[in-house]
């Protein structure tokens, strides 16, 4: 992985954390692992939610929330059940299987993006049809998919936004994850998954055009549901952690702190998404886009940028403002409305609000 690489994997970004616990699983004998894992339950655990090894290396949070779901969705892995990271657009569900899947197999790579035209042959496996030609069906035929490769490595193979994948494909996944193997017809064989293998699937619980998934596809998922964050505080945390992640990976100049910013952008979103206003005084509307922490992430990086490129190098409230219209403006006429409503009614009447009522209303 060179410098060159706009986003090297997680593994590669925490190497140095996970090595650290590594050494912290080494040191503590009573930290067992299941079979192919890089880490202990415990360690991946640390390793999502933040805090010290036993020599006092640090280790960054990487989900802010509830630890006990963090343990749920660690726990479930070391079973015979597949995870199935379930929440609103924006509550880190693909950040949360990236990081468990480098925790529990130094590997977040083997990766399947869900999609109304996937077929089965992503799923399962396909051929290499020039050696089709010449050796007819056989092993050096064979295309392993991510999933294979995860089967015969022993590793987490993720699965995102599994609901957008047809119902006839999603069943092709019972057979793996109730018998833990893979039926190959044409060969009259049969792979077996090596111990360690698991699945982690996201699904959106809010997008429109969603395929259910069955019955039978449920019970072999143990579903842990991400919430949106319960404070203001705790999205501003999210926030500034992760724009600064970005930002970094970016390679965008630094510039000063943009925390009251970003506290007041985030405000704003919980406003317009929760229908209220902080104090419970005023009712706005809601718009169609969910406004999460992933949409206030967004702005924020797209202000920085602006910022560096375009203004005095200060995220402002004139680089937020066509930014913020953008995450809320998706439908042109019913978002604008809400937008404009909350500006005349909420915006406006706060002093220190007034430059971002200002530069809003400008860009509308």
């Amino acid at each position: 992985m060179t410098d060159k690489t706009l986003r090297p994997p997680v593994e590669t970004l925490f190497q140095a954390e996970l090595e650290a616990l590594r050494q912290h699983d080494a040191a503590n004998p009573k930290l067992q692992k299941p079979a192919s894992w890089v880490l202990s339950p415990q360690s991946a655990v640390l390793y999502l939610v933040g805090g010290k090894t036993q020599d006092g290396t640090p280790i960054s949070p990487k989900y802010i929330g509830q630890k006990r779901l963090i343990e749920t969705a660690v726990a479930t892995l070391a079973t015979d059940r597949a995870l199935l990271l379930l929440g609103v657009p924006g509550t880190a569900k693909s950040w949360v299987s990236e990081h468990i899947a480098a925790a529990i197999s130094g590997n977040s790579q083997l990766l399947i993006q869900c999609t109304s035209g996937i077929d089965e042959n992503q799923i399962r496996y396909g051929w290499n049809y020039a050696m089709l030609l010449v050796k007819g069906p056989s092993h050096e035929a064979l295309v392993a998919t991510p999933l294979l490769r995860a089967m015969q490595s022993g590793a987490i193979v993720r699965l995102e936004e599994l609901t957008r994948m047809g119902s006839d494909i999603q069943d092709t996944l019972i057979t793996i994850l109730s018998e833990k193997l893979l039926p190959i017809p044409e060969l009259n064989d049969v792979i077996y998954a090596a111990k360690g293998f698991n699945v982690i699937a996201t699904a959106n619980d809010r997008d429109k055009g969603v395929n259910e998934l069955s019955a039978a596809l449920k019970r072999r998922f143990n579903v842990v549901v991400l919430p949106l964050p319960e404070t203001a505080e705790e999205e501003v945390n999210i926030v500034v952690q992760r724009v600064a992640a970005i930002g970094g990976g970016l390679h965008l100049p630094e510039i000063p702190k943009a925390d009251k910013e970003i506290a007041r952008l985030v405000m704003l979103f919980r406003e317009l998404r929760s229908g209220e206003t902080a104090d419970g005084r005023h009712k706005v509307k809601s718009p169609s886009s969910t406004l999460s922490a992933a949409d206030a992430i967004s702005v924020t990086v797209g202000a920085w940028s602006e910022a560096v490129y375009f203004g005095e190098g200060i995220i402002d409230a004139d680089r937020l403002a066509n930014n913020i219209i953008g995450a809320v403006v998706k439908d042109p006429v019913q978002d604008r409305i809400a937008l404009e409503e909350y500006l005349e009614n909420v915006v406006k009447q706060r002093k220190d609000w007034r430059d971002l009522y200002a530069a809003i209303r400008e860009m509308l």
